[in-house]
């Protein structure tokens, strides 16, 4: 890809976002999710394998489709109330058009089917971009709108998105889809929070991307795709492969990690707002996503292949490891014992 082009498409994509997350307008909202969306459309197709074409025909429908619905919903909230105020969403018909718009934006059950397959035809940076900073904006359009949300509706798309997150991971072998099933799932932790303590919702986002992003950044040093290549991974960097068992454990919410703490306050959470049961039901549902995370693990560090490879022994690379990703795999792994700063900040 032309390093211009790629320039320009990512300050797009910085310009984009900051559009809708700082604004207080409907209409400049809109412009920053369209921004956003015809920026992302060239780094997913850049490779012109039919697959990543492909991907950037479903992305382009389905983000279009959302953001006329989010222009539909915004125009009748007008209409009804004279108000363009995001935090001003007061019609019903408004509200839940609003929610399916940014269900659709995010993945969440039951308009997730393109994003495992938008993830798939990605290279694994885009993969990253899509999975964390353009999840971004939509969240902070829910956090504007929170106060003004179906409750009900809200709940069950994020135990449906908990439950499918986990259970279509489980017979996946490529690890972009694997991590695309654990996006949804993840959302939907978010969104069963949303209404009761955004603060909260977003803190989980922050931590959610700090610790896909090192699952990303290490996968793509090592070349890893799939579950097969990723057992003789282990030769090339036997120390990352190390730290990234750590990362995906934490991914998957395990105490001593830094994962455990957002999935701890929202339990906690829903605690006091009376919602036992639906605690109970979504913390059981995040034991489907441990399951393929420890496999995940076990196949990074663990395991040998059951057979010798017959291709050339993979040496290890010379190059160093990023610093980048020993930053982020300490913070991934490290900030439980922090989380009374973290919440005192947040």
């Amino acid at each position: 890809m032309n390093p211009h082009a790629k320039l320009i498409s990512l300050l797009s994509l910085l310009l984009g976002t900051t559009i809708t997350i700082s604004s207080n307008h409907w209409m400049m909202a809109w412009t920053g999710l369209e921004i956003n969306t015809l920026a992302i459309i060239p780094l997913i197709s850049k490779s012109h394998h039919p697959r990543a074409v492909e991907a950037a025909i479903k992305y382009f429908l389905v983000q279009a489709t959302a953001s006329a619905l989010v222009l539909f919903s915004s125009m009748i909230n007008a209409w009804s109330t004279g108000q363009w105020d995001i935090t001003q969403l007061n019609h019903p018909t408004a509200c839940l058009l609003m929610t399916t718009a940014i269900a659709m934006k995010l993945g969440l059950v039951p308009f997730h089917f393109w994003f495992p397959e938008v993830l798939q035809g990605s290279s694994l940076t885009t993969a990253l971009l899509l999975s964390t900073m353009m999840k971004f904006p939509p969240i902070t359009i829910l956090f504007l709108t929170s106060h003004s949300l179906n409750p009900t509706l809200l709940t069950t798309m994020a135990i449906a998105s908990a439950a499918l997150g986990g259970w279509m991971g489980l017979n996946q072998t490529q690890i972009r889809k694997i991590l695309a099933f654990s996006s949804i799932s993840h959302l939907g932790w978010m969104a069963i929070i949303i209404i009761y303590n955004p603060k909260l919702t977003l803190l989980t986002f922050y931590l959610y991307t700090l610790m896909t992003a090192t699952v990303f950044l290490t996968l793509n040093t090592t070349k890893t795709l799939k579950l097969p290549t990723m057992m003789t991974s282990w030769t090339k960097i036997p120390m990352l492969n190390a730290t990234l068992m750590l990362v995906l454990l934490s991914l998957a919410g395990l105490p001593p990690l830094t994962g455990f703490l957002p999935k701890w306050l929202i339990i906690q959470e829903l605690t006091k707002q009376e919602m036992t049961t639906t605690a109970t039901i979504i913390t059981m549902l995040s034991l489907l996503g441990l399951f393929f995370y420890l496999r995940l693990a076990y196949y990074s560090t663990i395991t040998l292949p059951p057979n010798s490879t017959n291709h050339m022994k993979q040496w290890h690379i010379n190059k160093p490891t990023n610093t980048l990703i020993a930053i982020l795999t300490s913070l991934s792994t490290l900030l439980l014992p922090l989380s009374p700063m973290i919440l005192t900040t947040a």
